[in-house]
This record gives C-alpha cells, sequence and structure tokens, in this order.
C-alpha cells in the first residue's frame, strides 16, 4: 500500500512542478509535512546530495527519497510516480504539437506559466536556505548556523571576486562545502 501512497504522491509532485527539480521542493516539503516519511532536515541532506550528484535533480530527489522510505524498490517506485505525467503530457502533446504551438491562447498559457515557475524556483531556494542556515525551531541565541553561513559566505567570496578561484569548476567548491561539512560535523557543530 505504502507503494502506490508514494507513486501517487510523486505523481503530484511531478504533475505541478513545472520548471525543473527546484520546483519540486515545495512539494516535497508538503510531502514531509503530510506523510512524515522523512524530515525537513533529512530533506536537506537530499537536496545537497541531488544537487551534487549526475542527472536531474527532481528525478535524483525522488530516488533519494524513495530510497530513504522504501530502499531500492521505493526509490523505482517514487521516480516512475515522478516522471510519469511528463511521460504522459510528453506522448499526448507530440500529436498535437503544431497545432497547439499555433494556437495564440496555448502560447499565451506557456508564457504565463513562466512567472509561475520561477516563484517556485524561488520558493524552494528560500526553503533550503532556511534550512541550511536558519534552525527556528532553536532557542534565539543559537538560530543561525554560523558554520553555514561562514561556509556561504566564503564560497560567495571565492566565486564572485577571487580572480584565481572564480573560474573554477563548480564540483570544487561542491567539494570544498562537504569537506568543510564533514570537519564541522566531526568537531561537533
Amino acid at each position: 500500500m505504502i507503494y502506490l501512497q508514494m507513486f501517487f504522491a510523486f505523481f503530484h509532485t511531478g504533475l505541478f512542478a513545472v520548471g525543473g527539480g527546484l520546483a519540486t521542493l515545495p512539494f516535497l516539503y508538503h510531502m514531509s509535512d503530510a506523510t512524515g516519511w522523512f524530515t525537513h532536515t533529512q530533506l536537506a541532506d537530499m537536496i545537497a546530495v541531488s544537487e551534487s550528484t549526475p542527472g536531474p535533480m527532481g528525478v535524483n530527489m525522488a530516488t533519494y527519497v524513495g530510497f530513504t522510505i522504501r530502499g531500492v524498490p521505493g526509490a523505482l517506485t517514487a521516480t516512475l510516480g515522478l516522471v510519469a505525467p511528463s511521460i504522459i503530457v510528453i506522448l499526448i502533446v507530440a500529436g498535437f504539437l503544431e497545432k497547439f504551438r499555433a494556437n495564440r491562447t496555448v502560447d499565451a498559457v506557456f508564457y504565463g506559466l513562466r512567472p509561475a515557475s520561477c516563484g517556485l524556483i524561488a520558493a524552494a531556494g528560500l526553503s533550503v536556505v532556511g534550512v541550511a542556515l536558519v534552525d527556528i525551531s532553536a532557542p534565539v541565541e543559537s538560530m543561525l548556523h554560523w558554520h553555514a553561513i561562514g561556509i556561504a559566505a566564503v564560497i560567495l567570496v571565492l566565486t564572485r571576486w577571487v580572480k584565481p578561484t572564480k573560474r573554477l569548476h563548480p564540483v570544487v567548491f561542491i567539494f570544498g562545502a562537504a569537506a568543510a561539512g564533514i570537519l564541522f560535523g566531526a568537531l561537533g557543530y
């Protein structure tokens, strides 16, 4: 029964998350609250892993969440649930593509989806920042994750204003941030 629930939860996510992987995050936060399958902290870890692994982030997230919930069968179920709406829509639209594209109303709908997609991505980004840099459940004096803020500031400076590091591949910064996270974790932060 859980596999059917997972499939439909991710089908819903795939159906309405227009704009790529980051647009799935508001749905995943809602799924976390509604089902209790994973916590917001686990979701933040999943985001970090999904961002740093090859492939589309939304699919990586679905696979990771499904694996966390029920192992390999869960990963397959969640991934199929997420991509099924896209496959269905693509198959339907492919037959009518020329007719749809020439329709001014359909063109206007796609144009209107752009700001909605940007809004979903912005909301997802703010959610990630909220989880990574601030803990609103902690007492006021310890709400900010200073080590994470420090890492973010260092990466910002290195990627924007320091010429020798400005052109480095993003993977270098991902590994550097991962190493810093491991170090802070080992020190108990």
